[in-house]
């Protein structure tokens, strides 16, 4: 089977959240279970495109209105991620370093969107099913359907896989002459709530509807973040497939990014190794338990309640426990993490941004992962921490809530209801008591340890959607 996925994120090429991360595993996976793949992503000015050879395999332009935009798309020389990689090169676009947040954002991705469609178009061979991921692509199971330029593609079968429901590539009427001519009676495909929405439109359009976990498309269809009627809709086509993780990179007996690497077998002497090189770096006390946040610091992680909640816990404790933080996003909340750091010397620390190496490090130096989300359709940072023996401590929520089951559960992480302070705080008195049951600690730990959350099962969970919509 031809599988080609179209995202605005594939890691390690250009990455902001799980999105990325996903785009860059499942394809592998699926690569590896005999199918050809395919990712198109746009061309970013990112380290990893600079640094490899890409051939460029067709040229065009994309039309929004009376703007043309050249555009080329350039083929990965050497397979190096285990699968096609396509970049689409549009200069005035997205010769960028970010992903995101810039005015223009519905312009590049409409434009990335017609691109890759024309390319696709001009091509002998197209693929048995075109899986999209989030907004960004959300357009295109329509356009194939309904542009006049298509009308070759409009039996290939789409996917729309939601990646994140809060967003949604909303934008007004105004701008519907940037899309390629279609059939107008089509157009109610398009609206929802008064304006274009690319998600509901994908959603509409797709013949096939996935989510990152199957608790989050339980979630969606009573807090669908206004598509809640819409999701109940097509449930009947929907399905919720828990997220996998890469083991080949996240292994910490082969992780060339730790301090030490270790197996289940030597767990306690690795992770201690692992967590004095990290203390010292941070200014912390390796003989107490180690709390870590790793993520985006927006209110949909529950990265507002961390301020209060660390300083409530490091008072409670009695500075007894350290708290580590490392992510950036909205200036407020990463201002506030940061003043912390003077009344909490030596117990807690911060480190505004993102950094791929440290993350690694962290998952592996600390006891446990703190994950207050309001918001988690899959998560990946649960089970990240699993696989190098850190214990989670997650809100039920979305994925959180289909990964981890709470200890009093003779489960594998701490869990709690809210997304209050009270909670998390009350859920880091739990870890810091089963901290001092070094016995009880150490069979949480090899519990994580040995779950299997590989993409090679999730894949063929993909193989087995594919499948229903093709034949």
């Amino acid at each position: 089977m031809e599988i080609l996925h179209i995202a605005a994120e594939c890691y390690p090429v250009a990455k902001v959240g799980g999105l990325g991360d996903v785009v860059g595993s499942l394809p592998k996976y699926q690569s590896k279970a005999g199918h050809l793949v395919k990712v198109v992503i746009p061309h970013y000015d990112t380290i990893f495109i600079n640094e490899n050879e890409f051939d460029c395999i067709y040229s065009g332009f994309v039309k929004l209105g009376n703007f043309n935009f050249p555009f080329n798309i350039k083929k990965e020389s050497t397979c190096i991620l285990g699968f096609e990689l396509y970049l689409v090169e549009i200069p005035e676009l997205f010769d960028r370093k970010e992903v995101y947040g810039y005015e223009d954002d519905i312009e590049r991705f409409v434009s990335f969107q017609i691109a890759t469609l024309d390319w696709i178009n001009s091509r002998n061979d197209i693929p048995d099913v075109i899986n999209c991921h989030d907004h960004h692509t959300g357009l295109i199971p329509f356009m194939m359907l309904y542009a006049n330029k298509y009308e070759k593609l409009r039996n290939i079968p789409t996917v729309i896989t939601i990646h994140n429901a809060i967003y949604q590539g909303q934008f007004g009427f105004d701008k519907l002459y940037y899309l390629p001519d279609f059939d107008l009676s089509k157009v109610t495909f398009l609206e929802w709530d008064n304006r274009i929405n690319s998600l509901a439109t994908a959603i509409k359009c797709a013949l096939a509807v996935s989510t990152v976990s199957p608790n989050f498309l339980n979630e969606i269809n009573n807090f669908g973040y206004g598509l809640e009627s819409l999701f109940n809709l097509v449930r009947h086509k929907s399905r919720g497939i828990l997220n996998g993780i890469d083991n080949e990179v996240w292994n910490p007996l082969k992780d060339e990014m730790l301090f030490a690497n270790y197996s289940i077998k030597t767990l306690d002497k690795g992770k201690q190794k692992n967590k004095e090189k990290l203390c010292s770096q941070f200014d912390l006390d390796p003989t107490k338990p180690l709390f870590s946040f790793i993520g985006r610091l927006l209110e949909e992680k529950g990265a507002d309640l961390l301020p209060q909640a660390a300083a409530m816990a490091l008072s409670e404790n009695f500075l007894e426990i350290n708290i580590l933080i490392l992510g950036s996003g909205n200036a407020e909340i990463e201002n506030q993490l940061s003043h912390l750091m003077a009344t909490f010397k030596g117990n807690y620390n911060v480190f505004i941004g993102y950094n791929e190496e440290l993350a690694h490090q962290i998952y592996a130096g600390s006891d446990f992962l703190l994950m207050p989300s309001r918001v988690e359709p899959c998560g990946l940072n649960q089970m990240y921490s699993f696989r190098y023996g850190t214990i989670p401590i997650v809100r039920r929520t979305g994925g959180l809530k289909d990964s981890v089951i709470d200890i009093g559960d003779n489960g594998n992480g701490i869990c709690h209801y809210q997304a209050s302070i009270v909670d998390i705080c009350s859920s880091i008195q739990r870890a810091v008591k089963l901290y001092k049951d070094k016995k009880n600690l150490k069979k949480i730990q090899k519990i994580g340890m040995n779950i299997d959350h590989s993409w090679e099962k999730v894949c063929q969970e993909y193989i087995e959607m594919y499948h229903l919509i093709t034949y």
